[in-house]
């Protein structure tokens, strides 16, 4: 399996799917329709270069929805898919930050992400069939 960065940053990945019987996790973030570059920059540039370099491994087995247009109440739900769930993956935002930011550091970034939520997250754990 391989994660890199092309000489752009563009990050390139192998995706893995569930197969039949495996644990999959969908997650929904409602966010402030004025926060959405706070949300978009916290995962894009923050979780996901730290996921490059010390989490490979669930960065290959997560995706990324992104919405196309708003939702009735103005919020956007942007979709997170861990296809599979990796077991001893590291998902916690505030671990993966302690990977590679000062703890003074934690709490100010997390900002960019808990306050552009509308809504807390919603979360599903879910079991993929054969269909």
């Amino acid at each position: 399996m391989n994660t890199s960065t092309t000489q752009n940053g563009e990050i390139q990945k192998e995706y893995l799917r569930a197969v039949d019987g495996e644990k999959m996790w969908v997650l929904l973030n409602h966010v402030k329709p004025d926060r959405r570059q706070e949300f978009e920059r916290f995962m894009h540039e923050i979780i996901t270069q730290i996921a490059v370099r010390s989490e490979p491994h669930v960065l290959n087995r997560t995706r990324i929805l992104h919405p196309t247009g708003p939702n009735e109440d103005g919020t956007y739900t942007y979709i997170f898919l861990m296809d599979p769930v990796v077991s001893d993956g590291v998902y916690g935002f505030e671990e993966l930050m302690s990977l590679s930011y000062p703890s003074e550091e934690i709490e100010e970034l997390g900002k960019l992400f808990f306050e552009s939520l509308f809504s807390p997250q919603v979360g599903y754990e879910v079991i993929q069939t054969a269909w």
